[in-house]
């Protein structure tokens, strides 16, 4: 029995483009400006001068949680309407950035600049970052533990970035291809106790590979100052329902794993390298190809997993109240497929890139908030 529903927050990351040119720009600086009367501390800059980030006050209500970010989103639209630009919910830039993109302004990223150097090139990328209450950081450990087999599946569901600089990837998600480069990203080690996070973390630290706590970048971890445990598995969404699928099938992993947790099992112990392989297929092919059952180790389809992460968390969602919204969510998903199907599609139809980007904006804005006027894709021959 769940004595209290857990709190959930979000973070959303954007793009800022030129609705013109549809190039993305790096124009936050811009945008935050006029966002700050309209969201203030709850719109802040990224590392790149091409991102804004938007973050929800918390709810235990998963509609609450999705109204409210409906209401920042159209904020932040409008603020980047007021400057003649657009944000973009996407994982990538489609086109226009610049290599390497220019920083942010501040001590922390000049650090960042001289501690990472061209992997900074990367960082131009946009997720989606969902904050679920937990009792303490070694709940949030073990917690990380049970979510670790079924992160793949978030980044198939999620998978929302197929188009980078003008060319098609091949990838579904190319944010988690880029992001993986980094030395401490991607799904994080299994850990048996808190106390080996922490000495995991003091030993990568006295490498130089990160700066401090928030530069720990695994998929999971547990917040350096609140009870929560942070995921950052999934492509930023231009659907915000599509969005709280996700972020309700994420609590119910973690209401899930807290009842395991509850019995003194601390999850399963997956091997690293497989399921860095299984992040790569599920980036690869999405929700429209297979992915891997990494109980029994044979490739299914990607859909099917979807659909065994529901009846995982089945038990959780029902009794949280959230299982006929997500159910149906998820049903909608598989059926149309995932924001990367979604892009290919619109680009089929006349082989346009700048038809993507528009298509992205829209329905970014449809989401948020009135959608900025722009221009037919032929007016100006991007494709």
């Amino acid at each position: 029995m769940i004595e209290a529903l857990p709190l959930l927050g979000i973070e959303e990351e954007y793009l800022v483009v030129d609705p013109l040119t549809r190039n993305t720009v790096p124009a936050s600086a811009d945008v935050l400006q006029a966002a700050e009367p309209l969201l203030g501390e709850d719109a802040t800059k990224e590392i790149t001068r091409f991102q804004v980030e938007v973050r929800t006050p918390p709810s235990a209500d998963l509609d609450e949680l999705g109204a409210r970010l409906r209401a920042t989103r159209a904020r932040m639209v409008e603020a980047a309407g007021s400057r003649g630009l657009a944000i973009m919910a996407c994982g990538i830039p489609v086109l226009g950035p610049v290599v390497p993109p220019p920083l942010s302004d501040g001590e922390r990223y000049e650090r960042a600049a001289q501690t990472y150097r061209a992997l900074n090139d990367d960082m131009s990328i946009c997720a989606l970052h969902v904050h679920v209450d937990v009792p303490d950081p070694e709940h949030a450990v073990y917690v990380g533990n049970h979510l670790r087999p079924w992160l793949p599946t978030i980044i198939a569901l999620a998978a929302n970035s197929p188009y980078f600089a003008g060319r098609d990837t091949g990838y579904a998600s190319w944010r988690v291809i880029g992001w993986s480069r980094w030395p401490v990203s991607g799904a994080p080690p299994y850990f048996s106790s808190y106390t080996e996070y922490t000495g995991a973390v003091a030993a990568i630290g006295a490498t130089g590979a990160i700066m401090d706590e928030g530069t720990v970048f695994w998929d999971t971890r547990p917040s350096p100052r609140l009870p929560t445990i942070e995921i950052r598995v999934a492509d930023v969404s231009p659907d915000i329902d599509d969005s709280m699928t996700v972020v309700g099938l994420i609590r119910g992993l973690v209401v899930t794993a807290l009842t395991a947790v509850a019995r003194g099992d601390i999850g399963p112990p997956v091997p690293s390298e497989v399921l860095r392989a299984a992040y790569w297929r599920a980036a690869r092919d999405g929700l429209a190809g297979h992915g891997l059952d990494i109980e029994r180790a044979e490739l299914v389809p990607a859909a099917d997993l979807a659909r065994r992460l529901l009846d995982h968390v089945r038990p959780a969602l029902a009794e949280i109240g959230d299982l006929p919204r997500v159910s149906e969510g998820l049903d909608r998903l598989i059926g149309r497929g995932s924001g990367a199907s979604r892009q290919r599609r619109v680009f089929a139809r006349r082989a346009s890139l700048a038809d993507v980007v528009d298509d992205l904006i829209r329905t970014t804005a449809v989401h948020g908030g009135p959608a900025p006027a722009v221009p037919a894709p032929e007016l100006d021959g991007v494709a």
